[in-house]
């Protein structure tokens, strides 16, 4: 099976594949010995990270301005 990347770094994974998977909705991504490695997240993970997150107080705001700040160049 082969898988196409597009202009904007995307991936359609073949009809096969996904039906191995029908209730997952997000993977993680690996880089294994020069592979990229798919695993499922299991969504209960998922929820158990979005609760620490709002246990902690972190909103989506306080992610994206860290991602901005991290992306920012030195210049």
């Amino acid at each position: 099976m082969i898988a196409k990347k597009t202009v904007k770094n995307q991936i359609t994974l073949p009809k096969r594949v996904v039906a191995l998977f029908p209730d997952v909705e997000y993977f993680e991504v690996q880089v294994q010995d020069g592979q990229i490695v798919l695993k499922p997240v299991i969504p209960d993970r998922i929820e158990r990270v979005r609760d620490k997150l709002a246990s902690l107080g972190i909103e989506q705001k306080d992610i994206q301005e860290a991602i901005a700040w991290a992306r920012k160049r030195d210049d």
